[in-house]
């Protein structure tokens, strides 16, 4: 699965901009998406991205985000994870709206913390949010602020601009019920924190060559130093759900990803999530899923 980088986002959507991708701050830009898009409707090209993205689209829409298809109608904010595949697809009304994109740096050199911990930039995290017309408003202004400040010549514009950008992500996570932004009230939300970004920090698996080692409640609890059977609770309590059922899960939702998304055979993918046979693979995404990986690819 190719990985789409700001020079190539340049070439292929932007060709009648000139930009310096060399500014040692990080790159940021912002656009009006009636201005980007193509004369004729585009091939649909799943991929993933080096940088993030937040978008405002009017219309109505079907974006792919992972393996999920999602219809969007109506002003909806839209926040791009670059280490999850994209794409959307146009239906119906006119498309119109605004986004930005960022490299993790522009905000890393500024910020302490880390973008994908944020609910709507996380793996499995909510990525859109449906706007009533007074919101679509807000939003638009924060956007229209992001042009203004972009076009300046004030020295501290790229502060504002990563202020901007931060308070669209407020404008989402005020949306979120409090709980889920609430971070580790105790030692078991901790350990689970710490346990999902171990997981996700194996993905996204980009050439067959990748290895997903970790594969076992054992192996996250050798990493943290705990038994085994303290992982387990932590998360069962925090969450519910039990340790294999997150790596099972995430294993399930990047196979569906290479399988649909790259060319690699079944046999390459089956050694790049950690299988040690293709056999063992196919016997766990058809009991996940009722499907041969096969089948699956070609349906």
């Amino acid at each position: 699965m190719k990985t789409q980088s700001l020079k190539e986002f340049y070439q292929n959507k932007m060709e009648h901009i000139t930009v310096d991708l060399k500014d040692g701050i990080g790159h940021f830009n912002v656009f009006k998406l009636e201005d980007c898009l193509p004369n004729e409707s585009p091939n649909i090209s799943y991929s993933r991205r080096d940088f993030y993205k937040i978008c405002l689209i009017r219309g109505t829409n079907l974006y792919h985000y992972a393996d999920k298809s999602i219809e969007v109608s109506g002003p909806t904010l839209i926040f791009f994870n670059p280490q999850v595949p994209y794409t959307w697809e146009h239906l119906s009304g006119e498309t119109t709206g605004y986004f930005c994109i960022f490299t993790e740096s522009f905000f890393t050199e500024k910020i302490k913390g880390n973008l994908n911990d944020l609910p709507m930039f996380a793996q499995g995290g909510k990525p859109s949010y449906i706007l009533n017309a007074k919101e679509d408003t807000e939003v638009t202004a924060i956007f229209e602020k992001m042009f203004e400040e972009i076009n300046s010549d004030y020295t501290y514009k790229y502060d504002l601009l990563r202020n901007y950008t931060t308070e669209l992500t407020h404008y989402a996570l005020k949306r979120q019920p409090t709980e889920t932004i609430y971070q580790h009230p105790d030692a078991n939300s901790r350990i689970t924190a710490v346990f999902t970004e171990l997981l996700e920090r194996q993905f996204p698996i980009e050439t067959p060559s990748q290895r997903f080692t970790l594969r076992s409640a054992k192996d996250f609890a050798s990493q943290l130093s705990i038994h085994v059977n303290h992982l387990n609770r932590a998360i069962k309590e925090t969450t519910g759900k039990t340790t294999t059922h997150y790596i099972t899960e995430r294993i399930t939702t990047e196979a569906k990803a290479l399988l649909k998304y790259t060319d690699w055979n079944i046999s390459e993918i089956s050694y790049a999530l950690g299988f040690e046979e293709a056999a063992h693979f196919n016997n766990f995404f058809k009991k996940k899923t009722n499907l041969t990986p096969s089948f699956y690819r070609n349906v």
